[in-house]
């Protein structure tokens, strides 16, 4: 079984201060636990795979309250 580095799945602070949510255009937060990228607006959480935020909605997750 291959283990995860950690620093693959972090995101460079840099890259997170220009990437926007798809749907909303709004901010994104990180979430460092679960690796994803959150668009609180518009409920949605975008995965982060080997380093690299996939920024699709198709691919996001849904937040559910």
């Amino acid at each position: 079984m291959k283990t995860m580095d950690a620093n693959a799945s972090r995101v460079d602070p840099k890259l997170l201060e220009l990437l926007v949510c798809p749907l909303t255009k709004g901010r994104l937060s990180y979430d460092a636990e679960a690796h994803e990228l959150v668009s609180e607006r518009a409920r949605l959480a975008y995965p982060i795979r080997d380093g690299v935020p996939i920024m699709l909605v198709s691919e996001a997750r849904k937040i559910e309250d």
